[in-house]
């Protein structure tokens, strides 16, 4: 007989312990070890075997989880056992105590389910891999749309866990949540191997944006923790110790039917620094940084939410209306003002209108415009005038605008925006655009893939459970409810569950927790875990996690390997970011976009004695206009001409072809009024 088909216990019934419907007691000997809180057992025989009951009715199979665990011995009292052994701890005692162990298990399954019965008596047994499919429902839906999660483990024994890609990205229901301590819940590794098997195994178009607002922790997705002999940097790694996956996690990987590999297409973004050449990434080692391309948005981005970036309290009723009728009416629009028109396409355009709309006031003596009042306008224009300091970098006064590609998105494509250098308040507008924009393509079925997995990391931060509405927290409320109709799936971790808004979480179809707090477990959302779980929870180990689905009808605990992927800490000794990189390293990145032939030498003698002002105001007209022949001379002759080192058309190289004077030039190409 198998071992996993050998009893193990039985299922026991007393007056003051009765069995139900949905959970029954067992005993085991006090020797076995197989058991512990998260086992699962099987109560009768398989249903495969086809054992019948009385009256040809087929015995009733029962599959369950322990939740709670009991010793006995037959002891009244401590008392006792202190007077057996003379009060010597190691003495043998006068008499052998018998001694077993009693567990309570919560029912997974039964069949058949109707009538709902009691648990009966009966030989208990662990679960074998068509057992944990069983009771797990997974049969169902496993080898059509199954996305494997992890392992189930029992003694030495794994089985592989799946969930249900209708449940975990729609449209049946969606979105996943991941809760735990810090450093030792593994939440980010989770969610990297999660995408990584539903990129390996879902059959329907999907992509990935993830937005990585800590330190460096998801800029090496496209780089292997332990790379292969013929990788390109495996002899750095070999020389600065990197550590690669242990033949445990190749174990597991196998039984899970999965490739250890890192993620095949990655595309970086990141904003600029404020000198407007310069990627504010971590990412940025030349050996890296030609991966990562610009994000900047100018005023048509920005202003669609001004809510966002301009202060509540500032915005009244009166200030909206003035936003939306400058949104609506004004951009992108040749306005007349005092018999002069103004065509308004950036910050710079915005705030010429803005002096052309007081002086008109001003000089006749009028107190509202286009029905609004001058204090008001005035105190939008001042509101809006700080937004190039506060978001110089991300907002440009450049036509130039840097996206995502909306509506060109690829097949098993992870899309990482990196935000970890910005403040709270540009995270929120870098948040609440690219968000906004993927649902607004989802709606129209336009984004390029059916389905688009959005990882946010801290979520207590954007959607807290207290505090004032925002537009973030209303943005991830809309997602939760309604994008799995859309393909929109929303893939969320923080430390503290019980501080995120209900509506987030309750929305979250499939749950996972790692190592937790026990001040955390004691919130009330936790009141239906037993006490031993909530032990168990508060001393997981790495790559151990707690499940929950819409299919298990119990919280189950799984391991799953590291991902093939090269950790954020171990990346930054690889390649170790630049502080300061220098205004000729990063000019020389953006320029090698326009031409890949482009040498670092050139763009030094071009760029010297040249302030980062005029490197970036070139380089943005260089992107806007386009240029035709030779990039680097073009870029030569301008920069240095504008900056007063030749004389015009006196300068090295040729003319700056198909590019006019643009009359903002003289500006600085980020806001300023």
């Amino acid at each position: 007989m198998p071992e996993n088909e050998r009893a193990i216990g039985r299922v026991v019934a007393t007056e003051k312990k009765p069995n139900t419907a949905y959970s029954f007691h067992f005993w085991t000997h006090s020797q076995d070890v197989q058991v512990g809180i998260g086992t699962l057992v099987r109560v009768g025989p398989k249903p495969t075997e086809g054992a019948e009951g009385g009256e040809g009715l087929r015995a009733r199979t029962v599959y369950g989880v322990v939740v709670e665990g009991y010793g006995y011995n037959d002891l009244d009292t401590p008392l006792s056992d202190g007077l057996g052994r003379d009060w010597e701890p190691m003495a043998e005692a006068i008499t052998r105590r018998p001694e077993m162990r009693l567990y309570m298990a919560a029912v997974l399954r039964m069949e058949p389910e109707e009538p709902l019965q009691p648990v009966p008596i009966g030989a208990v047994y662990l679960a074998d891999d068509e057992d944990v499919s069983a009771g797990l429902r997974m049969d169902a839906y496993q080898d059509r749309s199954g996305i494997p999660a992890g392992l189930y483990q029992n003694g030495k024994d794994y089985s592989p866990v799946y969930l249900d890609a209708q449940f975990l990205l729609g449209p049946e229901s969606a979105h996943l949540n991941i809760t735990g301590i810090s450093g030792l819940a593994t939440k980010t590794s989770a969610v990297e191997f999660l995408l990584s098997s539903i990129f390996q195994t879902h059959r329907e178009s999907v992509a990935a944006v993830v937005f990585n607002v800590k330190g460096p922790d998801m800029l090496y997705l496209d780089l292997p923790a332990e790379p292969g002999p013929d990788h390109p940097y495996a002899s750095l790694y070999a020389e600065k110790g990197i550590s690669g996956l242990e033949p445990r996690d190749r174990e597991l990987y196998q039984k899970l039917g999965l490739k250890a590999q890192p993620f095949d297409k990655v595309l970086y973004y990141a904003p600029f620094r404020a000198d407007g050449v310069t990627l504010n990434s971590l990412r940025n080692h030349p050996e890296l940084v030609d991966s990562v391309q610009p994000l900047c948005w100018g005023l048509k981005e920005v202003m669609a939410y001004a809510d966002v970036v301009l202060n509540r309290d500032d915005l009244d009723a009166k200030a909206d209306a003035l936003v939306q009728y400058i949104d609506q009416r004004v951009i992108d629009q040749q306005v007349t003002v005092d018999g002069m028109p103004h065509l308004v396409r950036n910050f710079q355009d915005l705030s010429n209108w803005f002096d052309a709309v007081i002086a008109e006031m001003e000089n006749t003596n009028q107190s509202q415009y286009q029905t609004h009042h001058y204090q008001t306008i005035r105190k939008v224009y001042n509101r809006l005038s700080n937004l190039g300091t506060r978001y110089k970098g991300l907002i440009t006064n450049s036509e130039v605008v840097k996206d995502l590609p909306y509506g060109q998105f690829q097949d098993r494509t992870v899309y990482c925006v990196d935000i970890s250098q910005l403040d709270a308040s540009a995270q929120d507008l870098v948040f609440t655009r690219v968000v906004n924009k993927l649902r607004e393509k989802m709606e129209e079925n336009k984004l390029g893939v059916k389905q688009v997995v959005v990882f946010v990391d801290e979520l207590n931060k954007y959607a807290p459970g207290d505090g004032a509405d925002t537009y973030l927290k209303r943005t991830l409320l809309d997602i939760s409810e309604r994008g799995r109709y859309l393909g929109l799936v929303l893939f969320s971790a923080q430390q503290f569950r019980s501080q995120v808004h209900k509506r987030v979480v309750g929305n979250s179809a499939t749950s996972l927790y790692g190592r937790m707090d026990m001040d955390e477990l004691a919130t009330p959302g936790y009141s239906t875990l037993t006490a031993a779980t909530k032990e168990k929870l508060s001393t997981l180990s790495k790559g151990q996690l707690m499940l929950r689905h819409p299919h298990f009808s119990q919280p189950i605990f799984v391991k799953f390997p590291r991902p093939n992927v090269l950790r954020g800490s171990d990346g930054c000794v690889l390649f170790p970011p630049s502080q300061e990189p220098t205004l000729e390293d990063s000019a020389y990145v953006r320029l090698r976009r326009l031409d890949p032939s482009i040498t670092k030498s050139q763009v030094r003698d071009a760029v010297s004695g040249v302030t980062e002002d005029e490197v970036a105001r070139v380089i943005n007209r260089l992107e806007q206009k386009g240029v035709s022949g030779d990039a680097m001379a073009a870029f030569h002759r301008e920069v240095r001409q504008r900056a007063g080192l030749v004389e015009a058309g006196n300068g090295h190289g040729s003319p700056l072809e198909g590019i006019t004077q643009d009359p903002n030039d003289a500006d600085d190409p980020f806001v300023k009024f």
